[in-house]
């Protein structure tokens, strides 16, 4: 993979040993503005605490809210903008952290409200017993956006295994979502009977030595995924992303499968597929970078929420 700094580096490549199962998975708030244009509005029952970096200057600056979901409190990171809300989503064992250079960046070119989110289990977000659910994520999003006041054009920015949550999220929300960046995501078309199998014996033995220390955010996730894999991946295999969302489709170079030619080139064809199955989606492929686009190649990844953003529908 591509250099990036070495305390991440480490902790990506044990993410990515086991991403050929997570992919894959494991290895971002004072909401204020107008409503009619999607910004968020401080909501007084989130019961958030509210925090801000010391160097924080107008297009860096967020506030923390903790939004009550389902018996659970998930962390929203807000900064305020206007025009569009951009919701960034990171992949499996990544919190809202792993944006965080990407945001005032982001901020700064679009001037959107920027939110990033931490899943449950992760970051500051309570953790959820039981295994993997893509559709119950989908759900704490959706909660987490209502109660910030968030009622239309959500452009979602999904790594990895976050798009199966922007997948479910989408199917169920098209309105609400004007658009969509897909990072090197999963996909539906990916999820073929035989390449779950695949994946499943392939990553046996990372599951079998997360189960030696299941309590870190990673491995807790990785054991979570693992635990209901081939079923919900059967159904996401089925789920179908609503043809009025637009969608730019960022494949890696490397794949998250750079050891494994067979499953680099069927990650590489589902991308293909799912851009190919609407007029309103464009494939661009990320020259040089592993599955950690948005670390390698992030102009690209900026380049790319600038188009939809320019452009949504």
């Amino acid at each position: 993979m591509a250099p990036v700094r070495p305390p991440h580096r480490r902790r990506t490549r044990r993410a990515l040993s086991a991403v050929a199962l997570l992919a894959v998975a494991a290895g971002v708030v004072t909401a204020c503005g107008e409503e009619k244009t999607g910004s968020p509005k401080a909501a007084a029952s989130t019961g958030a605490s509210t925090s801000a970096p010391a160097s924080a200057g107008p297009a860096d600056a967020s506030t923390l809210h903790m939004i009550d979901s389902a018996g659970h409190r998930v962390a929203f990171h807000v900064t305020t903008g206007h025009g569009p809300t951009i919701v960034l989503d990171a992949g499996g064992g990544e919190d809202s952290s792993y944006w965080k250079e990407l945001v005032p960046e982001l901020r700064a070119d679009t001037g959107a409200t920027v939110i990033t989110y931490d899943r449950a289990g992760l970051g500051r977000s309570e953790a959820v017993p039981g295994p993997w659910d893509a559709e119950a994520a989908a759900a704490d999003l959706k909660k987490g956006l209502t109660d910030l006041g968030v009622t239309q054009d959500v452009l979602l920015v999904s790594h990895s295994q976050a798009g199966e949550v922007a997948t479910y999220f989408a199917k169920e929300n098209p309105k609400l979502v004007s658009g969509a960046v897909l990072v090197d995501a999963n996909l539906p078309p990916f999820f073929t009977d035989q390449e779950i199998a695949r994946l499943s014996a392939a990553n046996q033995p990372q599951v079998d030595a997360a189960k030696k220390d299941p309590t870190t955010p990673e491995n807790r996730q990785l054991l979570s995924t693992a635990e209901n894999f081939t079923p919900a991946h059967r159904a996401f295999h089925e789920a179908s992303w609503p043809a009025a969302v637009p969608a730019r489709v960022i494949v890696s170079e490397k794949t998250p499968f750079d050891g494994s030619p067979e499953d680099a080139r069927r990650w590489h064809e589902a991308a293909a597929t799912f851009a190919q199955q609407a007029p309103n989606r464009t494939l661009v492929t990320a020259e040089g970078s592993s599955h950690d686009v948005p670390k390698d190649r992030p102009e690209l990844v900026l380049a790319e929420i600038g188009k939809m953003a320019a452009v949504r529908g």
